[in-house]
């Protein structure tokens, strides 16, 4: 479109240190294992990888890769690397460190919960079955060529290549750290990690060495941990905090949007967010599918979405509105607390059970917990409400037999990438439902997982309509067994301060929450 008269969009100016506020500490930054809107921000600026986003957009672009092949058949890739990137150890990045962070993502010592995304590579069956080290699937003919064979086609593996999981490290670091690299990383992103006082403060400088020409914009970032959200609002408000990386708590969200400078420190936009209950299947009663569903039938998700405010509408399935796939036809359980009772009683509940629901405790997710709690007890659940930090819920969560119930607000669920897939292999799939992993409801069923795969194996893009409605008959089939109530769609708000520049896209980036890389001080 033509610029407005006298509109001119500032190009980005560079130099400058900003502050940015978390109220929990930071859980790792090792790539492999890091899975939350917090640090994933951050993992993204640290590490380089085949591919990335444009920023602020979820459109792929090659990254580390200077060019890449797809073979007509969807089942080979050749990736060129860029030559002479450098990790920030001064090493030079070469293909074979392509191939063994990759093959660490996988290896089930690792612990991580991305392995899953990786499963079209030929060999991940024998990696993640412990039957081999390597993947026999990636080859490396020479220093800057990276080929991948697939065992089938896959329709996401570009975005694959894009996520965290994907990203290069150099072995001899991770090594040398001993099982502590999360707090020691060495990647080639914009920035490096100069700092980290555990439970205080973050301290990110700009890589001298990065390949990206003028990036990032900014000299470098401080994150200070242990902030309250209202206080860092306030702080932000002054000027004293340039990012509130919790957001903006719902009871200042309509003072601060009306207000004198609203439109300038607000970021207000749709995501690709779904937030929820898991139900642990691993866990009685939850191994019961009537008490799941009733359980489905007993929360009142208005009022909850009242308490966010309005920034949130009630969901009915995993998929958000936004995401290719979604059912608008499918209505989900409406909220029924005699139709509840019934299936309690059904299941041999007359007179319910105790149960325990883990929440974040950073607010609004200790009062959503709350609402939870109140609208079990109305048909005889008696829950305790466990908040506690980020860190420990997700532990909990990826711990088997631990977590019967999770409220999932402020840790999940935001899609890394814009494809129906990604709701379902991490969180709802069987190759979620492992240690250390995120599907917390530990719901495994093969014949979805099958259907899953037959699903991403349409890579030709002729048939996406058909994907997209093969992807959408899933979620909602799975709702039949209620591994997980679908509570919120909700909207992403940032607050940032009046001397921060750049569209409002690269502060709620679709790939990356805080696009680091992109933002600048005005």
């Amino acid at each position: 479109m033509m610029p407005l008269p006298g509109w001119t969009q500032d190009a980005p100016k560079q130099g400058g240190d900003i502050v940015v506020t978390y109220k929990d500490d930071i859980a790792t930054l090792d790539p492999a294992i890091g899975y939350d809107w917090t640090n994933w921000s951050m993992i993204k600026s640290l590490y380089s990888r085949l591919m990335d986003y444009k920023p602020g957009t979820a459109e792929l672009i090659p990254s580390l890769a200077e060019s890449f092949e797809v073979s007509p058949d969807g089942q080979t890739y050749t990736f060129k690397m860029h030559k002479g990137v450098k990790f920030s150890n001064g090493r030079e990045v070469k293909a074979a460190d392509v191939k063994w962070s990759i093959e660490r993502a996988v290896n089930p010592k690792t612990q991580g919960p991305g392995a899953g995304f990786f499963g079209a590579i030929a060999g991940f069956d024998d990696l993640s079955g412990g039957k081999s080290e390597t993947l026999s699937g990636i080859e490396t003919p020479d220093d800057y060529t990276v080929v991948f064979k697939l065992s089938r086609p896959d329709a996401t593996f570009l975005h694959v290549l894009a996520i965290n999981f994907a990203s290069v490290v150099p072995k001899e670091a991770v090594e040398a750290a001993g099982g502590d690299f999360g707090k020691k990383p060495v990647g080639s992103g914009a920035f490096v990690l100069k700092d980290w006082v555990i439970g205080q403060k973050m301290v990110f400088a700009r890589n001298p060495d990065y390949f990206v020409k003028d990036t990032p914009h900014i000299d470098g970032f401080t994150v200070e941990i242990g902030q309250e959200p209202l206080v860092a609002l306030l702080r932000l408000q002054k000027g004293e905090v340039d990012i509130a990386g919790d957001g903006v708590p719902p009871a200042k969200f309509l003072e601060v949007k009306n207000g004198p400078d609203g439109a300038n420190i607000l970021v207000d936009g749709e995501q690709l967010h779904t937030g929820y209950i898991t139900l642990n299947v691993k866990v009685k009663p939850f191994d019961n599918v009537k008490v799941r569903q009733a359980v489905n039938m007993a929360i009142n998700k208005e009022r909850i979405t009242r308490i966010l405010n309005g920034r949130a509408t009630p969901a009915t399935q995993p998929l958000p509105p936004l995401m290719p796939g979604y059912d608008k036809s499918y209505t989900g359980y409406a909220y029924d607390v005699e139709g509840a009772k019934k299936l309690l009683a059904e299941a041999g509940f007359k007179d319910g059970f105790e149960t325990i629901l883990y929440s974040t405790n950073t607010d609004p997710q200790p009062r959503i917990a709350q609402a939870i709690q109140q609208d079990l007890a109305a048909v005889g659940i008696k829950a305790e409400v466990r908040s506690l930090a980020q860190s420990n819920v997700i532990a909990a969560g990826g711990t088997e037999g631990e977590a019967p119930m999770i409220w999932s607000g402020g840790m999940a669920w935001i899609a890394d990438f814009p494809d129906p897939s990604n709701f379902y292999g991490p969180i709802l799939g069987c190759a979620g439902a492992v240690q250390g992993g995120w599907n917390w409801s530990w719901y495994c069923n093969p014949e979805i997982d099958k259907r899953a795969v037959a699903a991403d194996s349409m890579s030709d893009p002729a048939k996406a309509a058909e994907r997209q409605a093969a992807w959408g008959k899933i979620f909602t089939d799975i709702m039949a067994d209620a591994p997980w109530v679908p509570v919120t769609n909700e909207r992403r708000v940032v607050a940032k301060s009046l001397r921060m520049g750049g569209e409002g896209n690269i502060y709620i980036d679709p790939t990356r929450v805080i696009n680091y890389d992109a933002i600048w001080v005005k």
